[in-house]
């Protein structure tokens, strides 16, 4: 299959690791090319899981930058949907307040950079932050499979704790070969 550009589909597959619980996503490579291309060429991420206190419906994962040049705000959004896979980019100090909840995480800190990978699982998600404004993201992805399945182990996680918890993101082996 190839998407409305004519380039091979390409999926991963979102894993929250400790529950066992994956979905699969199909990359938005029509609408968000640069910023696919760098999370694909990155893959495997794995990172420490947290849960959003100020968007409402999202996990998400903090790494340090991939990609040669960031990507541009390419088909943004401030109001995820359900399944919806988004990239952020932040310098250390936007997160460094300790109302965030990070503590002392090397990745934040004196300023460095760090790519936030999230996924919506339900709705009513409003990237507002109270101490810096609209926080814009950028839709790369869609999840098309398992996307129930996540949104209970994501309530799960904000109910128990995501102590322990990995989000990860891998090639799927439901890409074409064409698309590897």
């Amino acid at each position: 299959m190839a998407d409305s550009s004519g380039a091979p589909e390409r999926y991963i597959d979102v894993t929250l690791t400790a529950r066992g619980v994956t979905c699969t996503a199909r990359l938005l490579t029509d609408r968000a090319p640069l910023t696919c291309a760098a999370v694909w060429d990155a893959l495997p991420l794995g990172s420490e899981v947290y849960h959003a206190k100020y968007a409402r419906n999202e996990i998400y994962a903090l790494f340090p930058p991939f990609a040669e040049q960031e990507p541009p705000l390419e088909n943004p959004t401030v109001t995820p949907i359900p399944g919806d896979l988004c990239y952020f980019s932040f310098n250390g100090t936007q997160l460094g307040s300790r109302s965030y909840g990070y503590g002392e995480g090397a990745s934040l800190a004196a300023g460095a950079p760090v790519v936030d990978l999230a996924l919506f699982y339900e709705r009513n998600n409003l990237l507002l932050n109270g101490d810096v404004g609209w926080v814009p993201g950028i839709v790369w992805g869609q999840v098309v499979e398992g996307l129930e399945e996540m949104a209970e182990a994501c309530q799960d996680l904000w109910r128990s704790g995501a102590v322990g918890e990995t989000l990860s993101f891998a090639r799927s082996a439901r890409s074409s070969p064409s698309g590897a």
